[in-house]
Parts: structure tokens; C-alpha cells; sequence
């Protein structure tokens, strides 16, 4: 009886409702499908992931996207410092019960919508199964009204990482040119492939010296996964190094906001339209996600 309680509870963000007549082999599916659910996430810090997730937020609002940003690097969560914005309430409220989801939402640029984490509160880093429902489930009855959930997860391979990553339609691994982080994204989808059967990943290559260097990150990336694991990498662009970046992330602006010309501001607009014109590799057919089976498979032994 208490499975069945707790199987009530979930609601998938994958399961999402399909408008009349909308094909499910249309992989372009947005507008026909509902909400994209995209977790960005990256195996080690310091790659620029959360700039990148505000950017390609910006850039999607320009294309005529609805975007709700969440921050879901609990603890140490960073995307309301980089807009410039202090939220009075966060999630950290929401799991104490004091807000609800929808109360703690706030206006970026562009109209994106953003779901602020905590700063320094570490007891919300691990989040206890019931909590994550609670996330989930309430995230589930907001998002119809967006087109695309971004979702900023922290660095690493924590059960929270983990747990985003394997709930999301697609996920954006965000890389470097750097060894360490080319070892340490490949590490995040080894586990994400082994443990959770994700099959399909993107990726953005962040720094980049030229778009040469950036596929050839992609290349030995690709050359390593089809060696040793069993699934596939789609290369969606890159982010040239840009001085700029700099710039803006100082002023607590974006760059794609304050220097739309720049040469990192031009190719987060290539990356947004390629992102959103791909379509995402799970269609979403209204099954529950391997995931959710895995969480409740664990709530029931």
C-alpha cells in the first residue's frame, strides 16, 4: 500500500501531454509535444556551465521561446548572482514548506523565468527521495506553460546530479578543451550510461580556441565512448573563448544581452537555434521514465 502511495505521487517530467494530431516520430516536436526538459550538466566545475544555461536561455527567449531556468545546484546554487538578482526566497523554502514553487520564481531578461537554489545551506544537497518528488511533481504542473525547462544542475556525479540528469528528456554535457575536464565529462556519462541507462548525450564545447580545437574535443570524446560504452554523442556547437564573457559576467549581465555581436554572444545564437532544431532524442511518448521505475524500485525494498 505505501508503493502505491508513493507511485501516486511521481509525475514525470517526460510524460508530457501531446496536442491533438501531433506526430510522435517528429522529432522536431515542440510545438507539437509540450515542454523540452533539458538538464545541462558537466562532470567538473569551473566550464562555465551555469553562463552557458543563462545564455542559451536568453537566446531561446529571443527566438520566441518560453524558458524557465531552475537552479538545481543545490547548496550552491549561483545563476541569480550571474542576472544581478537577489531572491528573497528559494528552493530551500519550498522544502521547508514556508513557499510554494510558484511563489519563489522570478523575472530575468528576456522574460526567462528562474527557479533560485540556495547558497550555503548544505543539508538541502542531498535531497531525500520524497523531496525530490516533491520538486518533480510540483515542476510538473508549471511547465505546460513553457517551452523549454533548462535545467542547471551542479558539477559531478552526486545522486542530486544524477537524479536531474536521468529525469530530463536530453542532456547537454558541457566541456573544455582542458584533459581534466574531457576525462571528467566522460566520466559523468559513463555513470549516467551504466547506472541509468542514458543512452544519448550533446554536446557543447565552452572556451573554445577555434571551432577546429572544439571538435576535435568532441572527436577523442567520441572516439573514447564508442570504445568502451554503448552510447551516442551529438556534437551541438561550441562557445569561442570571448573576453567578453568577462565583461558581462562582472557587470552581472549577459552576454548575449550586452555584446549580441561578440564572437561568444553569435554562437550561443547558433547553439540555441541548433539546440531547439534538433529535437530531443527521447520522444516523449508518455511512458514513465527508467528512472522514476529505478526511484520507486528503491522506495519499495
Amino acid at each position: 500500500m505505501e508503493q502505491k502511495k508513493s507511485s501516486d505521487k511521481v509525475i514525470s517530467l517526460t510524460k508530457r501531454r501531446l496536442k491533438k494530431g501531433a506526430s510522435l516520430q517528429n522529432n522536431r516536436g515542440l510545438d507539437e509535444a509540450g515542454t523540452r526538459v533539458i538538464a545541462v550538466t558537466s562532470g567538473k566545475g569551473g566550464v562555465g556551465k551555469t553562463n552557458i544555461v543563462a545564455n542559451l536561455g536568453f537566446a531561446l527567449s529571443r527566438l520566441g521561446k518560453k524558458v524557465l531556468i531552475l537552479d538545481a545546484d543545490l547548496g550552491l546554487g549561483n545563476i541569480d548572482i550571474l542576472l544581478g538578482m537577489v531572491p528573497k526566497y528559494n528552493l530551500a523554502h519550498v522544502l521547508k514548506g514556508v513557499k510554494t514553487i510558484p511563489q519563489i520564481i522570478l523575472e530575468g531578461p528576456g522574460n526567462i523565468k528562474i527557479l533560485p537554489a540556495s547558497s550555503g545551506i548544505q543539508e538541502i544537497t542531498q535531497l531525500a527521495k520524497s523531496q525530490q518528488i516533491e520538486i518533480l511533481t510540483d515542476l510538473d504542473l508549471l511547465i505546460d506553460d513553457v517551452d523549454v525547462l533548462l535545467i542547471d544542475t551542479a558539477a559531478g556525479i552526486s545522486s542530486n546530479v544524477m537524479y536531474f540528469n536521468a529525469t530530463a528528456q536530453e542532456i547537454v554535457v558541457v566541456a573544455t578543451q582542458e584533459p581534466t575536464s574531457m576525462t571528467d565529462a566522460y566520466a559523468l556519462m559513463k555513470v549516467l550510461s551504466l547506472d541509468y541507462e542514458e543512452t544519448h548525450f550533446k554536446l557543447v564545447v565552452n572556451m573554445a580556441g577555434n571551432s577546429e580545437g572544439a571538435r576535435e574535443t568532441f572527436r577523442q570524446l567520441n572516439l573514447v565512448a564508442d570504445k568502451f560504452l554503448d552510447i551516442s554523442i551529438e556534437y551541438i556547437g561550441h562557445i569561442l573563448f570571448d573576453k567578453n564573457v568577462t565583461k558581462a559576467v562582472k557587470r552581472q549581465k549577459l552576454i548575449t544581452d550586452l555584446y549580441p555581436e561578440s564572437d561568444a554572444g553569435r554562437c550561443f545564437t547558433s547553439l540555441a537555434k541548433k539546440l531547439y532544431d534538433s529535437g530531443p532524442q527521447k520522444v516523449p511518448i508518455g511512458g514513465t521514465h527508467f528512472f522514476w521505475k529505478h526511484l520507486l524500485q528503491n522506495s519499495a525494498e
